[in-house]
């Protein structure tokens, strides 16, 4: 009997462009996992809102996300890849869900904390619940497994909480889900400013590189990379913009850590950040041309689109009508 494989299920959203950091953090490791797991990746259109956005951009960048997807190597045969929105148990669920997470676990979540410092003007409800609608992802799915950077660990661990919460109430409803932490290039760091997460939100764009950038672009922002005055290429975590150099080049190159230092031995920074550069260009090139293929084809990611949202509707329906019955909601067969 075949064994039944298990469920992974993330999302990124579509505000602002992606970088690096998404790809080595999240994107390229889902690629490797589509042969043994039923992955289901959604482009977290729901999400976004909890800061504002730009009607006309937040729907080009939903097109383009998914097809940044594909671009990095998520085949939508094997994977099932929808958005957000065009599944409504989403938002159904995560009433639900809400009714069962406390106030003080919101109040703790530190990316509330931190986005409501950066969005003093608009801390609104959506940003503070926004980890019950991402528990409501997960726990849709019946996920056993969640690709995440080491800072949505602690919502990780909340859907953890919601779900046993609720299995204890009535009974065992939803699978508890795990944390999936890649080995490697788990959290790419700002070139500017490299005790800082690089982040496609930044308001300095030499501190990113985004999937789109082009190669000069690319290599003028390693240049420009922050580093020390130690002028020694040798990986130590106290000195956080050499360290995440070398683990940009490792993710790009495959070599380890003692492999660059021999590399790169008697050798200064200049030369060092022209060889990340032109790694990270000739990495980023094949997925920027499989991207650009896509977008000629919108028709095609439309259909790519629905036919994930099928499959997700299909799944979501059956967890939350399971939900629905539970909780002791009226349900009449049409």
């Amino acid at each position: 009997m075949e064994q039944q494989k298990k469920t992974i299920l993330s999302g990124v959203q579509p505000s602002g462009q992606l970088t690096i950091g998404n790809y080595l953090g999240a994107l390229r490791n889902w690629d490797m996992l589509q042969d043994e797991y039923d992955c289901l990746y959604c482009v977290v259109d729901l999400h976004a809102i909890t800061v504002r956005q730009n009607p006309a951009e937040l729907r080009r960048r939903t097109l383009e996300t998914l097809a940044i997807y594909i671009a990095c190597g998520l085949d939508p045969q094997k994977n099932t890849l929808f958005v957000q929105s065009h599944v409504p148990a989403h938002a159904e669920l995560s009433w639900v869900l809400g009714c069962y997470t406390m106030f003080g676990e919101l109040s703790r979540m530190t990316q509330f904390k931190d986005k409501s410092l950066k969005n003093a003007q608009n801390v609104n409800a959506g940003l503070f619940t926004y980890p019950v609608l991402m528990a409501a992802d997960i726990l849709l799915y019946q996920a056993d497994l969640v690709p995440v950077g080491i800072d949505q660990k602690q919502h990780i661990e909340l859907a953890r909480d919601i779900a046993e919460r609720f299995n204890a109430a009535y009974s065992p409803t939803f699978t508890v889900p795990e944390p999936y932490m890649p080995k490697a290039g788990a959290k790419i760091m700002s070139l500017s400013e490299p005790e800082k997460k690089m982040s496609k939100s930044d308001d300095n764009p030499g501190a990113a590189i985004y999937l789109n950038d082009s190669r000069d672009d690319i290599i003028r922002k390693f240049k420009r990379a922050v580093t020390d005055s130690e002028m020694l290429i040798k990986y130590d975590t106290d000195r956080m913009g050499i360290a995440n150099l070398m683990n940009i080049y490792s993710c790009f190159t495959g070599k380890d850590h003692s492999e660059i230092e021999r590399e790169f031995d008697g050798k200064g920074y200049a030369e060092f950040k022209l060889a990340v550069g032109e790694a990270c260009a000739d990495g980023l090139k094949p997925i920027q041309e499989k991207f650009a293929m896509l977008l000629e084809n919108k028709d095609e990611l439309e259909k790519i689109m629905i036919s994930g949202a099928e499959r997700a509707n299909y799944l979501a329906r059956k967890t939350l009508s399971k939900v629905y019955r539970k909780v002791g909601f009226y349900q009449v067969k049409s």
